[in-house]
């Protein structure tokens, strides 16, 4: 496989450096041991244009194959990262949410989304370190046939 990824963690405290980002390295950590190289990484406020620059940036831009968010995904007013996903997304997917209710039934209030931009996949995982690292495996076995059929490399 030799597929790019991003992530970006959206965090208002992680951007203004008062909280330390552990979700985010782990999610490069288990995407590289996957096979993908992790291009760009970034730590961004709660707002919706600040998401939609760095996601339309790092799909338009940068041509990156897999965009990672973790952050923002749950029910306070200012977790606002999938309405910034949803407007950049060409089409939505349905992803890990199901797999996620076999370790909490916490899951099925998640509002993370997942779709594509382009020939971008787009994820949203939660914030913390363990239920990123819990979405993330629910899918990464899935995320080469996915790129592949993205940049209709399949049928």
């Amino acid at each position: 496989m030799a597929y790019t990824a991003a992530v970006i963690t959206v965090s208002d405290l992680g951007s203004r450096g008062q909280r330390v980002d552990t979700s985010g390295p782990a999610i490069c950590a288990m995407l590289e041991k996957a096979g993908f190289t992790v291009t760009y990484t970034a730590i961004v406020p709660d707002e919706i244009p600040q998401i939609q620059t760095e996601l339309t940036t790092a799909a338009d831009g940068r041509h990156i194959n897999l965009i990672i968010t973790t952050g923002g995904t749950g029910l306070s007013p200012r977790d606002v990262t999938p309405e910034a996903t949803l407007a950049v997304l060409d089409r939505e997917i349905r992803a890990m949410w199901v797999e996620g209710l076999k370790i909490t039934p916490r899951a099925m209030l998640s509002r993370a989304v997942a779709g594509t931009r382009g020939r971008s996949l787009i994820l949203n995982l939660p914030g913390s370190e363990k239920a990123a690292r819990e979405n993330l495996s629910a899918v990464i076995g899935a995320l080469e046939h996915a790129m592949r059929m993205i940049a209709v490399e399949g049928h």
